[in-house]
């Protein structure tokens, strides 16, 4: 029987052990399931990494496209967000146009060039301001 699991699946990341089944279609299709999509962090249009193993097992992992890229708080933190707004959607509040003035003030004269290099170290944050 497949064993579906992630990397970083362990009691301390607090994933209790599951099991899930999916049926295929006649294409060999199939839905991954919504306690595997959470685990995994997976959201639309993301890559499934399949590990077969000897003893016949299969692992499923999220495949990042560019692993440089990837940010490995983003996925969790996502995860989180997603969780709170569905389990409390009267938390959401919009954006009024007051706090958009609010905000534009907070930034009015400040230049910054997203497509500027980060330093290295803190020394940026040491600048005099």
């Amino acid at each position: 029987m497949p064993v579906f699991s992630t990397a970083d699946a362990t009691p301390a990341a607090g994933l209790a052990h599951q099991e899930v089944e999916s049926a295929l279609t006649e294409r060999y299709q199939t839905t991954v399931p919504q306690p595997v999509r959470q685990a995994l962090g997976l959201r639309k249009r993301d890559r499934i990494r399949y590990t077969v193993r000897p003893n016949g097992e299969v692992v499923l992992q999220r495949a990042s496209a560019e692993p440089a890229d990837d940010d490995p708080a983003l996925a969790p933190f996502l995860a989180l967000l997603e969780q709170d707004i569905a389990s409390h959607p009267e938390r959401l509040q919009p954006v009024t146009a007051e706090l958009a003035s609010r905000l534009q003030d907070l930034v009015l004269g400040i230049d910054v060039d997203l497509d500027a290099p980060l330093p290295d170290d803190d020394s940026a944050r040491h600048q005099a301001v």
